[in-house]
């Protein structure tokens, strides 16, 4: 096998691709990136047996033939390459090594036979339809805070998505949850996702998406099966298993009837709880809301260095009480809200709070309470 190509298209690519691959590997291959030149592509592909991503980039092919190559080595060397430069890919005639070639620098890596390199056989996809790169991200972005670290409940370790009815029109919500905050998203539903089946997309996965996804305005083709879901982003095919489990009913921990509203300048808010969290420790990182008319005070105690306080002025008319959040929390859902004023939902101090922006259902946002 023989390649020539630029080295910033290589790069692009291999920036792509290798970021599936696993830095510790028991199984060798999965070390690997695939590499295969045929016609006037070079087709790389690289999978931790969950997640596989495919790229197929121009290139001259001399001889064509495929191998695999050390994933995190290779785009090492490339990287470090000067830029503007041609690479020259070429397999020894014993297929034991690659010789990587650009300028005067010279590479020789192992390589590994390609009939050894798992494929994720996909199988037939029920449900096909196409979404906008900006609608994706956006579904991602207002939800992936949420999701659960905890293996021990690993059908939280995902974004849970699927389409329902609502007011008469089908609507494609995300949703995510680690049990002490929940986080809602949703748009129009895409034609041709009628009927698909609820599915968790794993955590690695939704992250891999999120940085292939550049161009806001760009059309993705979205394919879902029972098991399996592919995207395809121009050049790129990024295939994944889900998770194989039963989400909780969401819908239960989102509260319908809390009574109490409270309106409040989002930034002036978020900087507020940020201030005031400085002094928390890692352990509690509790804020105390004391709630009155025209007013909030944040306070937050930690015996071990003081304590800060901080008046907030707010939208609210209702009776005085006081609720505890952490910090954290409270400043993760305040990053995803786009309004500039954000519309607080309390019944009392005890019960999960409904946060979102003032004007707009499209991402609801629940959160539980501390004790403080």
């Amino acid at each position: 096998m023989k390649v020539t190509l630029e080295r910033t298209e290589l790069l692009k690519s291999l920036t792509h691709v290798h970021r599936v691959v696993e830095r510790r590997n028991t199984i060798p291959i999965l070390s690997n990136v695939m590499l295969q030149a045929e016609g006037g592509d070079l087709n790389l592909k690289a999978t931790d047996l969950d997640l596989e991503v495919v790229e197929s980039i121009a290139a001259v092919v001399e001889v064509p033939g495929a191998t695999t190559i050390p994933a995190h080595m290779i785009y090492e060397i490339v990287r470090k390459l000067p830029d503007g430069s041609q690479v020259v890919l070429e397999t020894s005639g014993d297929d034991s090594t690659m010789e990587i070639r650009a300028g005067r620098s010279r590479f020789a890596l192992q390589i590994l036979p390609v009939t050894d390199f798992p494929d994720l056989t996909a199988g037939e996809f029920s449900h096909s339809f196409t979404m906008t790169a900006g609608g994706i991200r956006k579904l991602i972005d207002s939800t992936q805070f949420a999701i659960s670290t905890e293996e021990t409940r690993y059908y939280l370790n995902g974004i849970y998505m699927h389409t329902l009815e609502v007011d008469g029109g089908l609507r494609f919500r995300a949703v995510a949850t680690d049990g002490h905050r929940l986080a809602q998203a949703e748009l129009t539903a895409p034609e041709g996702s009628e009927g698909m089946p609820g599915i968790i997309v794993p955590r690695k996965t939704v992250g891999e998406i999120q940085k292939l996804l550049d161009d806001p305005e760009a059309e993705i083709k979205v394919e879902i099966s029972e098991t399996k879901i592919r995207f395809t982003i121009g050049a790129i095919i990024l295939t994944s298993k889900l998770i194989d489990g039963t989400f909780p009913d969401y819908d239960r921990v989102i509260p319908k009837g809390n009574d109490k509203e409270l309106r409040v300048d989002r930034d002036a808010f978020k900087a507020a709880v940020d201030r005031v969290s400085t002094i928390a420790s890692d352990r509690g990182r509790a804020v105390k809301l004391s709630l009155s008319e025209g007013k909030i005070v944040l306070t937050v105690t930690n015996p071990d260095s003081g304590t800060a306080t901080e008046e907030v002025a707010v939208e609210y008319d209702n009776e005085e009480f006081e609720i505890g959040f952490n910090s954290k929390y409270l400043l993760d859902i305040a990053a995803q809200l786009e309004a500039d004023t954000a519309l607080f939902t309390l019944a009392d101090s005890g019960s999960p709070t409904l946060i979102r922006d003032d004007g707009s259902d499209d991402a609801i946002y629940v959160l539980m309470p501390m004790r403080v």
